[in-house]
């Protein structure tokens, strides 16, 4: 669909069920209509070197990709893929219609003063909510499928593909950016090289598996037992990860939020119910995995900047990409001299 057809669905658009509130929420990758009782998240046709929802054919797959993935953890809260048709020039999701011209996803509505990143922000997420996180977290990667067929090192492409957004950065943001990301490809680089043995361990061991992908406190409800959703269903090679990789995204989330309290209380808990730390070396692989995912946020809000339709928007991705920016480069102050040092 086009911004054009998402609005008139918005305003004209036929739904399954009667409806009194159409909200819309964009994303960088989706469409998301907030209504009465349940969403209805539908892709954008886009293509990035990470993603492809570039046909109608692919977007129907990864709807159904995204519905069967994210029933491990959240069986009740996705519910089903709908067609959405064109007929006479109006639009309706699911029921008959003349063309299919694209597909949404259902999911049930959760309470939206549940998600954890506005209970973080409003001081309401006790440490009986992190250790019962940890234990559903810990739980689930026991349980997911072990990967043992990986290329270990294929985060350091996506650690560098930061290096795409280098010339917006410092065009938007000052010459600052573009000098801390030459400095923390390097430094990546650098530590891969030295740890690529520590890697294929950790492969060996089980400790990359078929993990969410996506875990920060936006795609968590605490309702009051924990609720993850909004798995990565785009790229399996986004997904099938190192748990500490896992862990290290939902940890670096709360750092930003200002609350490493809760962070490590959240890495302390997990470890103590599923050890994946098992030496300094291993303490050190968490904090790169940190500046890792504080990396891919700068990331995603510079494409959201790019893609912004008004100046706040824009301006907004902006502060945001700086924040994650200057979060990767205190990861990074933490660790670089001791490995630097080894090599």
């Amino acid at each position: 669909m086009t911004q054009e057809q998402i609005d008139k669905l918005l305003s004209e658009g036929e739904f399954p069920e009667s409806t009194e509130q159409r909200q819309l929420v964009e994303t960088h990758i989706s469409w998301v209509v907030l209504c009465d009782r349940f969403v209805y998240k539908i892709k954008k046709p886009i293509r990035y070197s990470f993603l492809d929802f570039s046909t109608l054919k692919l977007r129907k797959h990864f709807c159904e990709r995204e519905l069967d993935l994210n029933k491990r953890f959240a069986k009740g809260v996705y519910l089903e893929v709908l067609p959405i048709y064109e007929t006479g020039g109006q639009y309706q999701i699911g029921g008959n219609g003349d063309v299919v011209i694209d597909h949404t996803l259902k999911m049930r509505k959760l309470d939206p003063i549940k998600q954890m990143d506005v209970l973080v922000r409003n001081d309401k997420v006790s440490p009986t909510d992190i250790r019962n996180l940890a234990k559903r977290i810990a739980d689930f990667h026991k349980e997911t499928n072990i990967i043992f067929n990986k290329d270990v090192l294929d985060v350091k492409e996506k650690f560098n593909a930061l290096g795409e957004e280098r010339e917006f950065l410092v065009e938007h943001l000052n010459k600052n950016s573009g000098r801390l990301i030459d400095r923390a490809i390097k430094a990546s680089n650098d530590f891969l090289k030295i740890n690529k043995t520590l890697l294929a361990d950790r492969l060996g061991h089980g400790f990359f598996r078929d993990c969410h992908g996506d875990l920060h406190t936006r795609n968590i409800f605490l309702l009051p037992e924990p609720q993850p959703f909004d798995c990565i269903e785009f790229n399996d090679d986004y997904r099938q990860i190192d748990v500490l990789n896992e862990v290290a995204f939902l940890c670096m989330d709360l750092d930003a939020l200002g609350r490493k309290d809760l962070s490590e209380l959240f890495v302390n808990h997990y470890h103590q119910l599923f050890p994946v730390m098992r030496n300094e070396k291993e303490r050190q692989l968490f904090i790169y995995y940190k500046s890792y995912r504080a990396n891919v946020r700068a990331k995603v809000n510079s494409l959201r900047a790019k893609s912004a339709s008004n100046k706040a928007d824009k301006t907004k991705a902006l502060n945001e990409a700086l924040k994650y920016l200057r979060l990767m480069e205190s990861y990074l102050n933490s660790f670089e001299t001791l490995f630097t040092k080894a090599l």
